[in-house]
This record gives structure tokens, sequence and C-alpha cells, in this order.
């Protein structure tokens, strides 16, 4: 009906959207509210939250399992918040139990994520491309899985990621039968971590169907294969976890050691396009418009 309200469209249902696009979804991951902003203005379509990035930059700590469901469900609620885009968010094991995954799953809906990651290691989990992961049998991964597709089901407008990090220490083939199966429970996208050839990437995309996701790790264990190769082979989404948290610290690095030895910083960002990226600017512009209506607004008429 012409002049009808159209209902906006879901942070899942915008994802839904993406992946079934002919072409593979790069999505750089952010760490805070800031960093996300900027993924979105540098023109990328949607960003993941990495445990790795915010665990480093909220608790100065390793990604090892200390940062708690509290704590990455307030970050992510900064992140949905400062962005438009579609956001996929780290929810490590789930937090506990399969109750734990329940709630884990309800809790990154109701913040905004379109999309949430439960994986198959054992608590305390690690990050996925560090020594010493191990990870649970096979019926507890499953059984994480089947608690996050039936929270999506009971009404949680979510996407289900599915990891496995079994390939480290079970081998590939039980990495690849782990994911199959995540597949029949109804997992979204599927996430095998750390493959160590091309030969592995392409078993994975060859035996496993639907979408799945290659974890790009600058001087990790899996081949940094060009986009086109990847899309070619099976993948959708290629993400790129550690990208700017890597190029920040050096940068602050830099930074700090000139201004130790009192040199001049190179890289700097003027002081104006700093303020405009963080948003001064438009902050501004919109107090000037609800300035502007004082006048309007002392000219209605009083009871």
């Amino acid at each position: 009906m012409s002049g009808s309200c159209q209902p906006k469209m879901s942070a899942a249902d915008r994802l839904r959207q993406l992946l079934a696009k002919p072409e593979l979804l790069v999505m750089p991951a952010c760490y805070d509210a800031l960093s996300a902003k900027l993924i979105q203005r540098g023109g990328f379509d949607v960003t993941f939250m990495s445990g790795f990035g915010t665990a480093a930059t909220r608790l100065g700590m390793p990604d090892t399992g200390l940062i708690s469901y509290g704590e990455m469900l307030d970050q992510g609620h900064n992140i949905c918040s400062a962005v438009s885009i579609p956001v996929v968010g780290d929810a490590d094991t789930g937090f506990g139990n399969a109750l734990n995954v329940v709630r884990t799953v309800n809790g990154y809906h109701q913040v905004g994520f379109a999309c949430v990651m439960i994986e198959d290691q054992v608590i305390p989990k690690r990050c996925g491309h560090t020594a010493g992961k191990e990870v649970v049998d096979r019926e507890e991964a499953l059984l994480r899985i089947k608690a996050a597709v039936d929270a999506r089901e009971a009404g949680a407008d979510i996407l289900i990621m599915a990891r496995t990090d079994a390939r480290a220490n079970r081998g590939l083939e039980e990495a690849i039968a782990r994911c199959q199966a995540f597949v029949r429970l109804g997992a979204d996208i599927t996430f095998l971590e750390a493959p160590q050839s091309e030969g592995e990437m392409r078993a994975y995309c060859r035996e496993v169907p639907g979408p799945k996701m290659a974890n790009l790790v600058e001087n990790g264990m899996t081949p940094l294969l060009s986009r086109s190769h990847l899309y070619q082979m099976g993948y959708k989404i290629a993400v790129y976890p550690l990208s700017l948290l890597n190029a920040a610290m050096g940068a602050m690095v830099e930074a700090l050691t000139c201004l130790r030895q009192e040199q001049s910083m190179p890289g700097l960002m003027d002081f104006k396009e700093l303020r405009e990226m963080i948003g001064f600017d438009e902050y501004d512009e919109r107090m000037a418009a609800y300035q502007s209506q004082l006048g309007d607004i002392a000219s209605l008429p009083k009871e």
C-alpha cells in the first residue's frame, strides 16, 4: 500500500543477502566501536568482532578464555551500535554447557549481531593459530551447535557459524566430519580453522556443503591465497582477524619510540581528519540542526 511503513531489515537478513551474492565477502576484524566504524567507512560490507582483538584491547590479555561472556557482550553492543553493516561475533565455546550456548546466542542476537560463532575447543579455549589447543569430543561439539540452532529456531534471528579446531590434534578427516555434521544440524556457515595447505583447504571446500569461511592470519598456519583463488576454491568469506590490530599496535609502538627519542612521528593523521573520522563534524551538524529548531519550539502556543 502506498505510504505504508516497510519493516527494517534485520542484521541477520542483511548478512543473508550478502551471502547470496556470487562473490567472496571480505571481512576485516574489528575489536572496538572505532575500528568497526573505520571498516564500514572503508567500504566493507561486513565485519567480525575478534575475540583475540577484544581480549587484547579490553583486558590487555591473550585470547585464552580469560575474557567473559558479559565483557564480550558489552563490547559487542558498542560495536553493533556504532555501524550499520552486519557484525559477526566471536562467542568462543558458548561460555559453558548447552544452556550457556542458548543464553549466549540469545544475548548476541539482542545486542545486534548478525551471526554468532561457536567453536569446539575445551574450556578455557586458545587462539586458533597458537599451540596447545584441545577440542571436546565430537558429541559435545555437536551438542553445542544443536543448542545454538535451537536458540535460532526458537526466535533468535541470528546466523550460526560452527567452527572446529580439530585439525590441530585430531586431523583433517575429523575436522571435515565435524563440519559435515554441523551442516546437517542446521549451521548456516562452517569454519574449519587452520588448514595447513592449499590441498587441505580444497578438501574442506569439496567435501563440506554450504558457506565456508577462510581465516587469513598474517604469518599464521593457513596459506594466504588470493581472494579470487579462495572463491574459485569454494570459500564464501575471507576474514582478516588481526590485520587492523597488528597495524595499530605497530604504529603505536613506533609513535612511542619517536616520542621517547623526541623525533617527529611519521604517518600521523591531520587533526581535522581525525576529528571528522571520530564523528565530531557529524555531531556538530546534528546539534546545529536542533539549535535551529529552538525558535520554532518557542513559538508553539502555550496551554
